[in-house]
C-alpha cells in the first residue's frame, strides 16, 4: 500500500559537529506535518526524539546526545512518512574526560548528564527546555523600534517566558509580517503544543522504562525482605543494618571528598577573586596609575579618574573596595599638597598660577587656594622691591657688571624668568657707558619701576580671575565653587585693597628714600633710606626719574586701578617736580649768575640758539606761534615802514600777502598744538570717570571731587605754565580752546549716561561746577553752553540738604586747590624780572 506522503528527507544540518548536548537545526524535506506526527530522530545512533522540537515540515531543533558512533547520519520518522534518509552527516565531538577526583589547569563545567552507576545518559524534562518559536512557523521580526513597543503596552514584556507577557506584543514584534493562514497554522500547533505536555511526559517513561523497571525490581525485594525477615523492632534487624551501612557509606563519602570540596570552595572563591579583580580593575590599578600620572605631570588624567572612582566607590561599604579607595584619597590628598606647594612657589606665571588654582578646586581641596596665591603674590612683590634697594645700597657702581647681573637671589630669578618680564620699557637704547655714568638712585628707580610694572598687572589679573570667578572649570562651575568664590571675594575686597596700597607706598617710600629723604618719618629712614653718601642729582636727572615714575603711573593706571589707590604716587610726583625746580634754580643761580637774554623773552622772540634748547615738540610750536605773532605785530610794521621812508611803492601788496601766509602758518601750527594737548586732557576724562567699575547709578554718598577731574585740572595748569614759559600772550588763545575740549567731553560723558541715582546726580554736578568754576576765567560762549548742556541732563537737586553738601564740598575742593589755582589765574601769573 503507497503512502500518501513521501518519507522524510535530511539535507543540511547547523552546526555540522559539536560536542554532546550540542543544538543543532536539522533542514529537510517531508519532516513531518506537525510535532505529532514526529516518532522518531535519531542522530550518530542516538535517540534524540526527546529534545526535539518540530518548527515546519522543514526544519527542527534538537540537542545531540552522547552517542557511541563518532560520525553518522541523522534520521527522521514520522507516521505519515515512515523512516527517512540523509544526504548529510554529523561528527560527535568528544572532549577529553576529567574526572571528579582529577586536577585541572582549567574549569570544567559541572553539569553532567551521564550517571557513573548505570553508566547511561540522564534523561532530560521536555519542560526544561523552553522553544524558541512556539508557533511553530517561520518568524518574520518586524521593525517597530523597542522603545515604542514599551509605550504602546507599558508593563508588559514580549517574552514568552515572562509573568507579564502579551500575546499582542509577541505577534507584532515576531509574526508582523505573517499571512492569516500561516496564522491559524499557529494556532493549531499551540493546540497540539497543549496536548502534547502529556505526551512528553509520557515519552519521558518511554525513554527511561529500564531505569523504572529496576527501581521497581529494587523495591519488590527490598519489600520481600522486609516481609520474611519479621525483626523490624528488633535491634539488630536488616532495617538497622542497612542505615549502619549507609552511615558509614556517608562517612566514607565525607572523607573521600573533603578534599575535593575543598579544592572546589578553593577554587570558586579563586574565580571570583578573578572575577571581581576583572571587573573592577580600574579601581585596583587606580593608586598606581595616580603616581605616574602625578610624575608625568598629567594632572588633569588623575583629576578625571578621581572624580570617577569617587562617583562609584565613594559610598561603598565593601571592606576591600574601602581599602584601596582610602589609598586613593592618600594619593590624592599628597596630590593636593604638591599643587598647593607649586602654587605658592614665586616666581611663577599667571597661566601656572590659575591652572594650579583650577586642579586644586577641581580636587575639592580644602580653604581658599586662590586667596592663598594671591597673598604668596603680594608677599613676593614686596620682598623683591625690598632687595632691590638693599642691592644697590649694599652694592657700589664699580661693583656692577655692564649687564647688570649681579643681583640678589630672587631679582636674580626674576631676571631670569622671561614669562615675568612686561612687554614694553621706558628706556631707549643706550650707550654701552650708561651704566657707569648714571647715577645709582636712577637705576634704583628705574629698576624699581621695573619691578613694579613687571609683577602687578598680574597680581591685578589673579584678582579680576578670582573676583569673577573665571578660575574654576565647568566642575567647579556645578559644585558651586564660583558662587564660593565670588562670595569670598566680596568678604575680601578691603584685604586686596590694602595690598595695592601696601605696594604703592613701599613703592613711594622707597624712591622717597633715594630721593626725598628728608619727607619721611624718622623709623622709616632705616628701612627705606641710606642713601647719603650717593651723588646728588642734577636737575636733568630728576627729570628722567620723573620720567620713569610717571610711565609707572600711567602702566597701572591702564590696569584700572582706582585712582584713589595711585594717589600717592601723584603727590610723589608733585613734590619731586617741585624739588626738581629748586636744584635747577639753585644750579642756575650758582652756576650761571642768572645771565639771560630776558628782554627777547619778554618781547617773544627766539633766536635759532635758543629754540635748539628745547627738545620737546609742543614746546617748538610754541616758539614758532610766538614768533609768528612778533613777524606780524612788529617785524612786517617796521619794513613797510622802511619801505615808506624811503620812497618804496607796491609794498601794501607784499605786507597783505606775507601777513595772511603768516597767520595762516599761524593758525596750521594752532591746530597742531592744541590737538596734541587737548586730546590727551580729554581722552583721559571717560577713563577716569568710570576707573574701578564706578556706576552713575550705584555710587555712595560723594565725599568730594575724584581725582581724576583733579588731574585733569594739573594737565591743564601744566599745559597753562608751559605756553606762559614761552609767550604769555598766546595763553589765553591756547586754554580757552582746551577747556572747550574738556567741556564738550563732559557734555557728552553726562549725556550719554542713561540713568542717574540721587548720590550719582550729586557727584555729577559737584564734579562739573568744580571743574566750571576752576577754569571760570578762560571760558568761551561755547565752553559756558557746554557746561549748561550738560548740567541740563542731570536731574536737579530739589532736597535743601543736597544743595546744602553740594556746596560745602565745593568749598572744600576750592580750599584744597587754592594753591594750584591761583597761580592757574592770569591775573596773579607775571613775568619774572631779573
Amino acid at each position: 500500500m503507497s503512502r500518501a506522503r513521501q518519507p522524510p528527507l535530511v539535507t543540511g544540518i547547523s552546526p555540522k559537529e559539536g560536542a554532546a548536548w550540542t543544538k543543532v537545526t536539522i533542514r529537510g524535506e517531508n519532516l513531518g506535518t506537525g510535532p505529532a506526527d514526529l516518532i522518531g530522530l535519531s542522530i550518530c545512533g542516538h535517540n534524540c526524539l526527546l529534545t526535539a522540537e518540530w518548527m515546519s515540515a522543514s526544519k527542527i531543533v534538537c540537542r545531540v546526545g552522547p552517542a557511541k558512533d563518532d560520525k553518522g547520519e541523522i534520521i527522521v520518522t514520522t507516521k505519515s512518512g515512515g523512516l527517512g534518509t540523509s544526504t548529510v552527516s554529523f561528527k560527535l565531538l568528544r572532549p577529553e574526560r576529567i574526572g571528579i577526583l582529577d586536577q585541572s589547569a582549567v574549569w570544567v563545567d559541572e553539569m553532567n548528564y551521564y550517571d557513573m552507576r548505570t553508566d547511561r545518559n540522564k534523561g532530560i524534562s521536555p519542560l526544561s527546555l523552553r522553544p524558541s518559536n512556539p508557533l511553530g512557523i517561520d518568524l518574520d521580526k518586524g521593525k517597530i523600534p523597542q522603545k515604542d513597543m514599551e509605550l504602546t503596552f507599558p508593563g508588559m514584556s514580549g517574552d514568552f517566558t515572562s509573568e507579564k507577557f502579551s500575546a499582542t506584543w509577541y505577534l507584532i514584534e515576531n509574526h508582523s509580517g505573517s499571512s492569516f493562514e500561516q496564522l491559524k497554522i499557529a494556532a493549531s500547533n499551540l493546540k497540539k503544543q497543549a496536548t502534547k505536555k502529556n505526551e512528553g511526559s509520557l515519552a519521558y517513561v518511554k525513554g527511561g522504562l529500564s531505569t523504572f523497571f529496576e527501581a521497581q525490581d529494587a523495591l519488590a525485594a527490598i519489600h520481600q525482605r522486609l516481609e520474611s525477615d519479621g525483626t523490624e523492632r528488633v535491634e539488630g534487624s536488616m532495617t538497622q543494618r542497612l542505615e549502619n551501612i549507609l552511615n558509614r557509606a556517608s562517612d566514607t563519602a565525607d572523607t573521600l571528598f573533603q578534599e575535593v570540596l575543598g579544592r572546589k570552595d578553593k577554587a570558586d572563591s579563586t574565580r571570583n577573586a578573578l572575577n571581581v579583580l576583572q571587573r573592577f580593575k580600574f579601581l585596583f590599578n587606580l593608586p598606581l596609575n595616580i603616581e605616574r600620572n602625578i610624575q608625568k605631570g598629567d594632572y588633569d588624567v588623575v583629576i578625571n579618574d578621581y572624580e570617577k572612582a569617587k562617583s562609584l566607590f565613594g559610598n561603598t561599604e565593601v571592606p576591600v573596595f574601602k581599602k584601596v579607595y582610602a589609598e586613593v584619597e592618600t594619593r590624592i590628598s599628597a596630590l593636593r599638597s604638591l599643587l598647593l606647594e607649586k602654587l605658592l612657589q614665586t616666581p611663577s606665571t599667571l597661566h601656572d598660577q590659575k591652572r594650579y588654582i583650577r586642579y586644586l578646586s577641581d580636587l575639592h581641596a580644602s580653604g581658599d587656594p586662590a586667596w592663598l596665591c594671591i597673598y604668596a603674590q603680594h608677599k613676593w612683590i614686596l620682598q623683591l622691591m625690598q632687595d632691590c634697594r638693599d642691592e644697590f645700597i649694599s652694592v657700589g657702581v664699580g661693583a656692577l657688571d655692564p649687564e647688570g647681573d649681579t643681583r640678589p637671589s630672587a631679582l636674580g630669578r626674576l631676571g631670569h624668568t622671561a614669562s615675568l618680564k612686561r612687554g614694553g620699557s621706558l628706556r631707549t637704547p643706550r650707550p654701552s657707558t650708561w651704566r657707569s655714568e648714571t647715577p645709582q638712585q636712577v637705576q634704583f628707580v628705574e629698576k624699581l619701576s621695573d619691578v613694579v610694572i613687571g609683577q602687578l598687572p598680574n597680581f591685578w589679573k589673579l584678582w579680576i580671575s578670582y573676583v569673577n570667578g573665571s578660575l574654576f572649570s565647568e566642575t567647579g562651575e556645578k559644585s558651586g565653587q564660583v558662587e564660593k568664590s565670588k562670595k569670598n571675594a566680596r568678604q575680601r575686597q578691603n584685604d586686596f585693597k590694602k595690598m595695592i596700597e601696601e605696594v604703592t607706598h613701599r613703592l613711594v617710600k622707597l624712591v622717597r628714600g633715594a630721593l626725598l629723604p628728608t619727607t619721611l618719618p624718622q623709623s622709616d629712614l632705616s628701612l627705606y633710606g641710606g642713601w647719603e653718601n650717593k651723588t646728588e642729582l642734577t636737575g636733568a636727572w630728576l627729570t628722567q626719574i620723573m620720567h620713569i615714575v610717571r610711565g609707572c603711573h600711567d602702566a597701572l593706571s591702564a590696569l584700572e586701578i582706582p585712582n584713589d589707590l595711585l594717589q600717592v604716587i601723584q603727590d610723589l610726583l608733585l613734590e619731586l617736580r617741585v624739588h626738581c625746580l629748586m636744584v635747577t634754580l639753585l644750579h642756575t643761580i650758582e652756576g650761571e649768575g642768572g645771565s639771560c637774554e630776558q628782554e627777547q623773552y619778554c618781547r617773544g622772540r627766539y633766536k635759532p640758539s635758543q629754540f635748539e634748547q628745547f627738545t620737546g615738540v609742543e614746546q617748538r610750536l610754541l616758539i614758532i606761534l610766538s614768533n609768528c605773532q612778533y613777524l606780524e605785530r612788529r617785524t612786517f610794521l617796521n619794513l613797510a615802514n622802511h619801505f615808506e621812508k624811503h620812497g618804496f611803492t607796491g609794498t601794501e601788496k607784499i605786507t597783505r600777502v606775507s601777513v595772511d601766509a603768516v597767520r595762516q602758518l599761524d593758525r596750521n601750527l594752532f591746530e597742531a598744538y592744541i590737538e596734541r594737548r587737548a586730546d590727551p586732557i580729554a581722552g583721559s576724562l571717560e577713563p577716569g570717570i568710570y576707573a574701578g567699575y564706578f556706576d552713575w547709578r550705584d555710587c555712595q554718598t560723594p565725599t568730594g571731587v575724584r581725582n581724576y577731574l583733579k588731574e585733569a585740572l594739573v594737565n591743564i595748569i601744566t599745559v597753562h605754565a608751559e605756553v606762559f614759559t614761552v609767550s604769555k600772550d598766546l595763553v589765553s588763545r591756547v586754554l580757552s580752546r582746551i577747556v572747550e575740549s574738556v567741556a564738550d567731553e563732559m557734555c557728552r560723558l553726562m549725556q550719554c549716561v542713561s540713568s542717574f541715582s540721587k548720590n550719582g546726580a550729586l557727584q555729577a554736578r559737584l564734579e562739573l561746577c568744580a571743574l566750571r568754576d576752576s577754569i571760570a576765567a578762560y571760558l568761551s560762549a561755547e565752553s559756558n553752553s557746554s557746561f549748561k548742556l550738560a548740567l541740563d541732563a542731570l536731574p536737579q537737586l530739589h532736597s535743601g540738604g543736597d544743595k546744602k553738601l553740594l556746596e560745602e564740598l565745593l568749598n572744600k575742593f576750592k580750599s584744597s586747590m587754592q594753591l594750584q589755582l591761583t597761580c592757574f589765574q592770569p591775573s596773579c601769573i607775571q613775568p619774572v624780572k631779573r
